[in-house]
C-alpha cells in the first residue's frame, strides 16, 4: 500500500540523496534544475547527492560553463546544464517575463537600449563582469539604474536567453563563502545549448522533471515549472507511454517506470528550505511529514533536518573559522537512532566544508 511515508522515500532515491551520482554535473542533469537562490546554500544541495561531496566539484563546472546558475521555472535562479537553458527558458520564460516586466515600468521605454548595452558591455568586457560592474558599464554609456532595477534587468536578460551566469569569482577564502556571481552572453557559455519544439518541450520537461522528482502530480509540475495545467497536461500526455503512474487520496501520482526502491537505511539529511526535496513540490510537499507535526505556517529561510524522509526538526546552520554548528528545533521528540542520523549528515556536511561539525538541540 502507497503512503505519504514512502512517496518520501521515493523522493529521496529519485533525487539521488539514497542513490547519489557521481559528480555535480550529472545531479543537474538528472534533476534537470535545481534551486540556486542562495549559492553557498544551494551548493550543499547539489554535493549532498554526489558519492564523495568536495567543492571544487561544482566550482569547477561552474567556471567552465557545463553548469548554468541563471533564472529560469520560476523567478528565482537555478542551476541548469548547459545544453538544457535555451529550450527550458522557451518553455517556462514567457509566463515570468511580465513579473519582472512590471517592476521596470520606470526604464519602460528605455529597455531596448538597457538591453542593447548590457549585451554591448558583457561582450567588450576583458572577464566575466560582476553585477555591480554591469552597473557600471550602463554608467559609462550614459544609463543609470537602482540597483534593485539592474537585478532584475539582468533577471530579465537571464529568461531571454540573453544573458547567463559566467565563471564565478572568489572573493576571499572563508569557509561557506560562496564565489561572487558573474555575467556573460549565453550565445558564449552555451553554444551548444539545444532548442526543442513547444510540444517536444513540454514532453520532455515531464519526463525529466518525474525521473528526478517524481512520483508527483501534475499541480507539482505546475508550480515547479510556472506552467499551466493545460500546458502540463499536454507535456504529460506526449509522455505517458514513458511513465507510470499510481492513485493515492484521490491524486495521481506520476513516476519513471518501475516500482519503489528498496526501503533504505533510515539515513539523515540536513538540508536547506530551498533544497528541492521540498521547492520541487507544492502540491504534495507534506509527504515529508507524514506524521503531520510540523507547523504548517509562512516559510523562513531556515533548514531541515530529515531523516527517512521525514521532516523531524528545523534546522539553523552557524559557520564560523574553524567549525559548523547546526542548531535543531525538534518538531517531535528524537529517538537516538534519529539523532545518530543527524549527526552522521552533520559530519558529511561539516568535511564538505573543511570544518568540524556541532550539533545542538534547542
Amino acid at each position: 500500500m502507497t503512503t505519504d511515508r514512502a512517496i518520501a522515500r521515493w523522493r529521496l532515491h529519485a533525487q539521488h540523496l539514497t542513490d547519489p551520482l557521481d559528480d555535480a554535473e550529472q545531479v543537474v542533469r538528472s534533476l534537470l534544475a535545481v534551486q540556486a537562490e542562495n549559492p553557498g546554500q544551494s551548493a550543499w544541495a547539489v554535493a549532498a547527492r554526489t558519492t564523495a561531496p568536495r567543492q571544487d566539484d561544482l566550482a569547477a563546472a561552474l567556471a567552465d560553463g557545463r553548469i548554468l546558475r541563471t533564472h529560469v521555472l520560476r523567478p528565482t535562479w537555478h542551476y541548469v546544464h548547459a545544453e538544457d537553458a535555451r529550450w527550458l527558458l522557451d518553455v517556462t520564460a514567457p509566463r515570468i517575463l511580465p513579473l519582472l516586466r512590471r517592476q521596470l515600468e520606470r526604464v519602460e521605454d528605455r529597455l531596448d537600449e538597457l538591453d542593447d548595452r548590457v549585451a554591448e558591455a558583457l561582450a567588450d568586457a576583458a572577464a566575466h563582469p560582476t553585477r555591480a560592474e554591469v552597473g557600471e558599464a550602463l554608467i559609462a554609456r550614459g544609463l543609470t539604474l537602482d540597483g534593485h532595477e539592474l537585478m532584475i534587468l539582468l533577471a530579465r536578460l537571464e529568461l531571454l536567453g540573453v544573458v547567463c551566469s559566467g565563471a564565478p569569482r572568489q572573493v576571499d577564502e572563508t569557509p561557506g563563502r560562496a564565489p561572487e556571481h558573474t555575467y556573460a552572453l549565453l550565445a558564449d557559455r552555451a553554444p551548444q545549448s539545444r532548442s526543442l519544439e513547444r510540444d517536444e518541450a513540454l514532453a520532455e520537461l515531464a519526463l525529466r522533471y518525474l525521473a528526478g522528482h517524481g512520483p508527483a502530480t501534475e499541480r507539482d509540475l505546475a508550480y515547479w515549472a510556472t506552467l499551466t495545467l493545460t500546458d502540463v497536461r499536454r507535456g504529460l500526455a506526449a509522455a505517458a507511454d514513458r511513465l507510470d503512474s499510481f492513485e493515492h487520496e484521490g491524486r495521481t501520482y506520476w513516476h519513471a517506470p518501475g516500482g519503489p526502491p528498496a526501503t533504505p537505511a533510515p539515513d539523515g539529511h540536513l538540508l536547506q528550505v530551498l533544497d528541492e526535496m521540498y521547492r520541487g513540490y507544492q502540491d504534495t510537499r507534506w509527504a515529508l511529514d507524514a506524521e503531520g507535526v510540523v507547523p504548517r505556517q509562512r516559510e523562513t529561510a531556515i533548514g531541515m533536518a530529515l531523516v527517512d524522509g521525514q521532516l523531524v526538526a528545523a534546522m539553523k546552520r552557524g559557520v564560523d573559522p574553524t567549525r559548523v554548528t547546526f542548531t535543531l528545533a525538534p518538531h517531535r521528540p528524537l529517538t537516538e537512532p534519529e539523532l545518530a542520523a543527524i549527526r552522521a549528515a552533520a559530519g558529511r556536511y561539516a568535511q564538505f566544508l573543511g570544518l568540524d561539525a556541532e550539533v545542538v538541540t534547542g
